[in-house]
């Protein structure tokens, strides 16, 4: 199963669109691995540099409707390339976030109050994130800062967390059919 977790990206903008997440004109790319280069090329949101800031990052947390726009599995693939396997979002738009799940990735859901005490309270600070599923097969996302930490529950269940353990649909598929 892929590693969840890692250094954090954080991106304060809601609506951020596949087009962003990866730009039309890399569409007709033959493999996964070159649309690594331009991921989040044309995001304009201020003081972020793709070139600089993805680098590393593991995780992205944003805002409200990641995903949206133009339907296309380019967009989780350009994250799964850059190694970023968990986006963190109050939502995503549907087709997306099935993008994810079958390509083995997570978007999770998290509360509009959970998302912004995770930009309040984590930022500014360079933040890792670990993914960890609790005995009583709960699940929580823990942020950490130094010697701040803070955990935010999550639901992880059924044909999602399926997907997640097969390592997206091709495995599933594999091993149900």
């Amino acid at each position: 199963m892929k590693q969840f977790g890692g250094q954090v990206l954080f991106l304060d903008r809601s609506d951020i669109n596949t087009d962003e997440i990866i730009p039309a004109k890399y569409l007709t790319e033959n493999t996964k691995q070159a649309l690594q280069p331009y991921l989040l090329e044309d995001l304009k949101l201020e003081g972020f540099n793709p070139k600089t800031d993805v680098l590393g990052k593991k995780v992205i947390i944003t805002r409200e409707n990641f995903g949206c726009g133009s339907s296309r599995e380019h967009a989780p693939w350009a994250l799964e390339v850059n190694g970023i396997y968990c986006v963190i979002a109050v939502n995503f738009a549907r087709i997306f976030r099935q993008n994810m799940y079958n390509c083995g990735l997570l978007a999770l859901d998290m509360s509009k109050k959970d998302i912004d005490d995770m930009f309040r309270t984590f930022a500014d600070k360079d933040t890792e994130c670990k993914i960890e599923q609790k005995e009583d097969g709960t699940w929580k996302v823990k942020l950490i800062a130094g010697s701040l930490s803070k955990s935010y529950p999550f639901k992880l269940e059924g044909f999602e967390k399926a997907l997640v353990e097969n390592e997206g649909w091709i495995g599933y598929a594999d091993k149900k059919y």
